[in-house]
């Protein structure tokens, strides 16, 4: 008799049948009762009011909650797993706060830890962890459609504007299979790290090798942050060509987002025989993300380069070569990876002010990383030069942007600043640390980077409940802003108040 491989892989982690139905239960019950439908419950048509039997309907909860709820379910599920005897190896002993900050930084595929990762957690409390990092990576909705599916559930219309509103598509056609192709595309460019990691851990570390190496690429894909190699990242392997260029190149895919992803394939089919450049056949959006990706990375790597160049303490005493490679990493990672080959707080005050505002940035949208996102620089830039050109409307590729999504730009990054501004203060209240490694730890959170100068170790009780609210508000607070922007109903003023002019700038 077959077992269900989800129903195996659940056993790992709810030994006993009942545990795996409350699991079951709160999945269907998350998703039973999610998105709202215009403010109505689709089943009844009647927005829950009482229907014909005159019992009143369950109130539904939005997407936004939905969401929101989902990722502190996770996170308190992680939590009391990680509060398990067996989770941490013979003779650690963890607190409650330092397990709730570890499966906080998990989820929300941070990477700030309070304990060392490699000698605190066992096999079983690293297992927990990844299936952390993985669900927190391809996002707790996409994870719950993945188990409705393996469920053989029929998805409903309320599920597939769940779906939507966690990627932030405009329409609902085609949602199954994007999913389904967001599962497979992880899975297999995870396991193509994985293989690439095996050529140089498994040599190194023998049959362990083969989970660090899976460990390490499902923590890079998701831009995570976390291994289990050693407590200084991966600063031992800063002159190693594979373990970089591996790293790299899952942290760019999984930050360039999965929208991007299928339409540069769809791109490239189109070419095949035909005159048009690739460019031309892309979105606005995949032109812009990878534009600024682009650009991003090597900018950053020509700074990280130059203002490092002759500084001992990080890649001074290295070949050009090797300085390349360095600076090249440090740039890529900076976009909300949190892995480091150099010590953060080695780097020169110019490169530390420069990670700052790679970090606040991040990646791009649907994708792995998180920042305020270069989609968003990039309409806020054009927004800004089209104001200083006296143009009325802001244009990218020769594309006029919706006034709609410069709103939504200026609003998510008011809203992230205001996070990061808020956590910087409270942790340099509670801390009186240097004020650049609190600016960094601050900005590192709200991004769900994972950088640190060497400061988020001895955060004191107080510092560490500021991180872990900011890591969690800095994971669904811009997601929750799109989704109450896209979801809310228009509503149209009758009475509009008097306008009057005001001095700006």
């Amino acid at each position: 008799m077959r077992v269900p491989v989800q129903d195996y892989f659940l056993s790992l982690f709810f030994p006993c049948n009942a545990l795996q139905n409350v699991f079951y239960a709160i999945i269907i019950d998350l998703i039973e009762y999610g998105p709202q439908i215009g403010g109505k419950n689709p089943s009844s048509g009647r927005g829950g009011l009482k229907g014909g039997s005159g019992v009143k309907k369950r109130k539904r909860f939005s997407s936004t909650q939905t969401i929101m709820f989902a990722f502190l379910a996770a996170i308190v599920i992680g939590t009391l797993l990680l509060m398990l005897p067996f989770s941490t190896v013979k003779g650690a002993s963890v607190s409650f706060v330092d397990a709730l900050f570890t499966a906080t930084t998990s989820v929300c595929v941070t990477g700030l830890v309070t304990v060392p990762t490699v000698s605190t957690w066992s096999v079983f409390g690293q297992v927990v962890i990844l299936l952390l990092i993985q669900i927190g990576g391809l996002g707790v909705v996409t994870f719950m459609t993945a188990m409705m599916l393996s469920f053989r559930r029929r998805l409903g219309i309320g599920d597939r504007m769940l779906i939507q509103d966690a990627f932030n598509l405009n329409t609902l056609s085609g949602l199954v299979s994007f999913t389904k192709k967001v599962l497979l595309g992880t899975f297999l460019v995870e396991a193509a790290g994985c293989l690439l990691y095996m050529t140089v851990f498994v040599p190194e570390y023998g049959a362990r090798g083969i989970w660090i190496s899976l460990f390490t690429s499902v923590s890079a894909f998701c831009n995570a942050g976390l291994d289990i190699l050693a407590e200084d990242s991966l600063c031992r392997y800063v002159l190693n060509p594979t373990v970089n260029f591996t790293t790299c190149l899952l942290i760019i895919l999984g930050g360039i987002g999965y929208f991007v992803w299928w339409d540069l394939l769809n791109a490239v089919r189109q070419r095949r025989g035909g005159k048009r450049r690739l460019m031309q056949l892309l979105t606005l959006h995949s032109k812009i993300a990878l534009s600024m990706t682009g650009a991003l990375i090597l900018s950053g790597t020509l700074l990280f380069f130059l203002f490092e160049y002759g500084n001992p303490r990080t890649i001074g005493g290295f070949t050009l070569p090797q300085k390349i490679m360095a600076a090249f990493f440090q740039s890529v990672t900076t976009r909300t990876a949190g892995f480091a080959t150099v010590p953060q707080q080695n780097l020169t005050n110019a490169s530390s002010l420069i990670s700052l505002l790679f970090m606040f940035i991040g990646g791009s949208p649907t994708g792995t990383a998180g920042g305020i996102k270069t989609v968003t620089v990039a309409v806020l830039l054009a927004s800004a030069f089209s104001t200083i050109a006296n143009r009325e409307e802001a244009s990218l590729f020769q594309r006029t942007i919706p006034k709609q999504a410069v709103s939504k730009s200026v609003a998510v990054i008011s809203v992230s600043f205001l996070i990061m501004a808020t956590a910087a203060v409270l942790l340099e209240v509670f801390t009186g640390a240097d004020a650049l490694d609190v600016l960094y730890e601050a900005v590192s959170a709200t991004a769900t980077v994972g950088l640190t100068r060497d400061f988020t170790s001895t955060l004191n009780l107080s510092g560490k409940l500021v991180v872990i609210a900011t890591m969690y508000l800095g994971r669904v607070g811009p997601i929750s802003l799109f989704i109450a922007l896209n979801t809310r109903k228009e509503k149209s003023n009758l009475i509009k108040n008097p306008t009057e002019q005001i001095s700006v700038g």
